[in-house]
């Protein structure tokens, strides 16, 4: 699958149709100079639409849903047994119904984009989650080679996959531009934003378990109907962790499809698995009660010790050791099972669990490292900074392998110009560029080493490099050896420079080839994913269903973490996300027309401060073999299981089970 064509209106000419594929589409673009002229005349272009037939109701076209195929990237589907027939003849089942609404990604900082020709050459600026794609979709476009275009990217800001692709706004600007031969800025509104670029799908779930008295599990089915938009949008993988996360005998999971006209669906922040995770585990919770075990037992009880569906190995899996530290460090013992039992005062109190879960990635990254004769190390890679610390975390990892201080390094990133870098998303970008990181400075401790065993004079000389360790900048064999800067002195070079990856069309080609084959290999060998308990204690006022999370506590299973900080920010953001989609985030389209309602953050409501509790991050810190350093990504997998979490304190406060996001006050009243 091209992953470009997850952007909106990809196969769309805005400019040069009388065609309209969504209700929000752009039609014309206003250049002035100034932004209260092109403002003024934006109002006063008349505009006259015929209206025709146009499919926009997702809910009504539930009964027009096609299976989603499988692809390397993307299964659609897959089966193990008998579940139907286990679920008909299991003593204890469920087959339950969830819906979710589409959600806006919302990031602080909206889309702009900065474009300029200097003649047949293209230097674009803009947030962007992947400049790569960016310049080769401009290539394209306008039928420029892909080297004559460069995309600069230095700070991405809040994204959360909703500038990971190319949108109306990028192609108009850089057109604009063309047209009039100077300098032009696009700046979208929020309503812009939410009207041109794609957001989370809805969603309609069917989960059913079937169980026998002592809570194994003998069925498990898990199908969902999600959209796409007719000229762009993807499926989203919302049953992917039913695959991996329970030990039942009989398996089905189903994606399936409808195509409407309307801006299509986009990545967002854990892509499927956050809303999936919804479904799942407030079923599983739901089955507990139903059996009279805890929740956290029931989990144990059907903890895989391979992977169910095929039975590939783990390559690293520490669910049960998160389930077993949270529920000590939250208190999970002392809370009493009967629904409604817990209270102060007037608010009802709640305690729920849930799992998280999300694959781990590793794409391709290329990666130059140049040592200079003063002792600095300049790393170039064309990776892209969020805010999340990916520069910090690989300045860290490169200070490490190279034995130098942290200040020695600088690092160059978010630009064409550099060697191209992997996408800022599938919680991949830092263990990809980690792997290519560590061969580089491999291979430059190598090329100094063997410089300075030539150099007449070098302590070094007649040494061997496994008996050398990188230590206080530079090479030593216990107390012999020197600096890095007196190797590159004694033998009069001004840099050494190791690379990884190669940017030439050969090049290109061979570090596909490479990431296929691993890919390939990894998934024939093993399933490598991160994992979580999550455990929220929600207050519910009897009186009025107001909800409120009064304490969170999150327990991941990342393998080793670079930056403690900076991931503890990162697994607390995905928390907050969560939250805001369980409670409040709703796109809410007119089923009429298509149009979005609410598109603006007056109506569509996001967390605020006052909304969140102090959040508790705790990780195992335990490195995963298989992958570079041993780490796991973690920009993903905090929102998961945030949703089930909360829905399942809320019934354990109030005995009420809601089973469509977001949970709001009508629903408990």
């Amino acid at each position: 699958m091209d992953l470009s064509t997850l952007a909106s209106g990809t196969t769309v000419n805005y400019l040069n149709t009388d065609e309209v594929h969504w209700n929000g589409q752009p039609i014309a673009v206003v250049v002035a100079e100034t932004l209260e002229a092109a403002r003024e005349a934006a109002h006063l272009v008349e505009v006259e639409y015929a209206e025709l037939p146009a499919t926009v109701d997702f809910a009504a076209e539930e009964g027009n849903a096609t299976p989603q195929k499988n692809s390397l990237i993307a299964e659609g589907g897959a089966k193990k047994g008998d579940p139907e027939a286990a679920l008909a003849s299991a003593p204890f089942s469920l087959d339950l119904r969830y819906t979710t609404p589409g959600h806006n990604h919302n990031a602080i900082e909206p889309h702009s984009t900065t474009a300029f020709w200097d003649e047949d050459r293209l230097i674009v600026h803009e947030g962007s989650q992947n400049v790569a794609w960016t310049q080769g979709h401009l290539a394209v476009r306008f039928d420029v080679p892909k080297q004559n275009i460069r995309v600069i990217s230095p700070f991405v800001g809040g994204a959360f996959g909703g500038k990971g692709m190319v949108w109306p706004g990028t192609v108009l600007t850089v057109l604009a531009a063309k047209v009039t031969g100077r300098p032009v800025r696009l700046m979208l509104t929020r309503e812009g934003v939410n009207r041109t670029v794609g957001g989370r799908t809805p969603s309609i779930q069917r989960v059913a378990i079937g169980a026998e008295a002592g809570g194994s599990m003998t069925a498990l089915i898990h199908t969902s109907i999600t959209q796409t938009g007719k000229v762009g949008g993807g499926p989203e993988q919302v049953t992917s962790q039913t695959r991996h996360l329970y030990d039942a005998a009989n398996i089905q999971v189903q994606q399936n499809l409808v195509e409407l006209d309307a801006l299509s669906n986009t990545v967002m922040r854990a892509p499927g698995e956050s809303i999936g995770s919804f479904a799942l585990e407030a079923t599983v919770d739901e089955l507990a009660y139903k059996l009279g075990m805890d929740p956290i037992e029931l989990r144990a009880r059907n903890e895989p010790a391979r992977n169910p569906i095929d039975g590939k190995a783990f390559a690293h899996r520490m669910l049960l050791e998160c389930y077993e530290v949270g529920a000590k460090e939250f208190g999970w013992g002392e809370r009493s099972p009967e629904p409604g039992s817990m209270r102060d005062g007037k608010w009802l109190i709640g305690m729920g669990v849930a799992s998280a879960y999300h694959p781990a990635w590793q794409f391709q990254a290329n990666v130059t490292v140049r040592l200079s004769a003063d002792g600095t190390v300049l790393i170039r890679c064309g990776f892209h900074e969020m805010g999340m610390g990916t520069s910090t975390a690989q300045a860290q990892i490169a200070a490490d392998a190279l034995g130098v201080p942290l200040g020695a390094i600088t690092m160059e990133y978010g630009d064409t110009a550099l060697p191209t870098g992997p996408s800022a998303g599938g919680s991949g970008q830092t263990a990809s560029i980690a792997a290519s990181l560590i061969t580089a400075c491999e291979k430059l401790r190598r090329s100094v080493f063997s410089v300075a065993r030539k150099t007449p004079g070098s302590p070094l000389r007649g040494r061997r490099f496994a008996d050398v360790q990188a230590r206080d900048a530079g090479l030593y064999d216990g107390s012999r050896g020197e600096s890095y800067q007196e190797i590159l002195r004694r033998a009069d070079l001004p840099s050494i420079e190791s690379q990884v990856g190669s940017d030439t069309r050969l090049g290109e080609i061979t570090g596909q080839v490479r990431f296929m084959s691993k890919l390939l290999m990894d998934r024939r060998r093993w399933v490598k994913a991160a994992c979580g308990a999550q455990f929220c204690e929600v207050r519910v006022d009897s009186d009025t269903g107001e909800i409120r999370i009064s304490r969170w506590l999150g327990v991941f299973d990342v393998g080793k973490v670079i930056n403690a900080k900076t991931a503890a920010s990162q697994l607390r953001g995905g928390i907050v996300m969560g939250i805001g989609m369980a409670l409040a985030e709703e796109t809410q389209v007119d089923p009429r027309n298509g149009r979005i309602m609410n598109a603006g953050l007056a109506e569509y409501h996001v967390p605020v401060h006052a909304d969140i509790p102090s959040i508790d991050v705790r990780y195992l810190d335990d490195p995963d073999p298989t992958m570079p350093l041993g780490l796991l990504g973690i920009g993903e997998v905090g929102i998961v299981g945030v949703a089930g979490a909360i829905a399942n304190a809320v019934y354990h406060a109030t005995g009420k089970r809601i089973r469509d996001l977001p949970i709001t006050l009508d629903k408990l009243l």
